[in-house]
């Protein structure tokens, strides 16, 4: 069973009502928009692993993200939906919110009040603001594409919009990897550029950082098979692909201390772009409160950072959405900074 996307008519229909109503309509939505939990495993999404401890650690991601969505799509208001994601573990709590964010992203989008995920994203969700954004683009692979331009709340009292918006496009290209893996990662498929924040030609990498960090999930964090599979991919698509999976080693984790060793050696020539990715991660993970340890250790790994150090240079690294031009936007000149230090110490250790 996929993750089905509904017809607009019909989630049209449901949305209507919003969330104050009684569940009847949400737990519609939810029984039609939303997988059972052995629907994410990796035996059920066919991946090339066996079931192990690692995977099952992997697999509480997608199904975090899951509950988060259940409760979103089914709620009666923002504090019962609060309430249960602070039931969840901190070091899954904001894979919650990622799920919370795309259930109130549709509904938004679909229906005819548009506030829940700004009320979402201001109040509770702010800490997991990173990751809420990845909850938007899971949206957005279920809603009609003329519906994309209403999907990115108004935050401008948030100092990371609309710049790290980018990461709906992530978690977009993340979703179709997940979902789709023979199109999107078999067969390459290169989606029709989309003009977000009014850089089409960056949509296409920001897709990829997305699918970059699906590969380790895919090959259950193992870095030999994420290496090989990049390696089939064109040499453009590479740099992407390496920072996605930095990301997501570090922030999801899954691989000891000998498999992060050989993930930094076998990126090669794109030991910046993972470690550009690694930093990223950990300045959502400080931001929101909790590294694990698993976390501080892959920073350490992939970086030579500590998660706070990580956060310094991410924070030091940063521009004004103003300074995006030439068809590269803030978020990616963010990118480059932060890669520059990783290539400059490269540099500065073999002069």
């Amino acid at each position: 069973m996929a993750w089905r996307k509904p017809t607009a008519d019909k989630v049209m229909g449901m949305a209507k009502e919003g969330y104050s109503m009684p569940t009847t309509l949400g737990s519609i939505r939810r029984l039609i928009m939303t997988p059972a939990l052995a629907d994410v495993t990796a035996a059920k999404r066919g991946f090339p692993v066996r079931e192990s401890e690692i995977t099952r650690h992997l697999e509480a991601i997608p199904q975090s993200v899951i509950c988060g969505f259940e409760w979103g799509i089914d709620a009666r208001g923002l504090w019962e939906v609060e309430r249960r994601l602070n039931q969840i573990q901190p070091e899954l709590r904001g894979f919650a919110y990622e799920g919370a964010t795309m259930a109130f992203t549709i509904v938004d989008t679909m229906g005819r009040r548009g506030h829940r995920t700004r009320e979402l994203l201001e109040g509770p969700g702010s800490p997991h603001i990173f990751l809420a954004y990845i909850g938007i683009g899971f949206a957005m692979a279920r809603l009609p594409r003329p519906l994309w331009k209403k999907v990115l709340p108004d935050l401008h009292g948030s100092p990371y919009h609309p710049t790290m918006s980018w990461l709906a496009v992530d978690g977009y290209g993340f979703d179709r990897a997940y979902f789709d893996t023979e199109r999107w990662v078999d067969r390459q498929h290169r989606p029709k550029p989309y003009p977000w924040l009014g850089s089409p030609d960056y949509f296409d990498r920001a897709v990829d950082q997305g699918i970059g960090r699906c590969l380790w999930f895919i090959h259950g964090a193992q870095a030999a098979d994420v290496a090989a599979r990049i390696e089939g991919f064109a040499q453009e698509r590479r740099p992407d692909l390496w920072s996605g999976v930095g990301l997501a080693a570090t922030f999801a984790g899954g691989a000891d201390a000998a498999g992060l060793e050989s993930l930094r050696r076998l990126s090669g020539a794109h030991a910046a772009d993972l470690a550009q990715g690694s930093v990223f991660a950990a300045k959502a993970r400080t931001y929101a409160g909790h590294v694990p340890e698993y976390g501080a250790a892959a920073t350490l790994a992939l970086t030579g950072l500590s998660p706070e150090a990580a956060t310094t240079l991410a924070d030091d690294s940063a521009v004004p959405e103003t300074a995006g031009g030439a068809g590269l936007p803030a978020y990616e000149m963010w990118r480059t900074n932060v890669r520059r230090h990783f290539l400059s110490v490269v540099e500065n250790r073999t002069a």
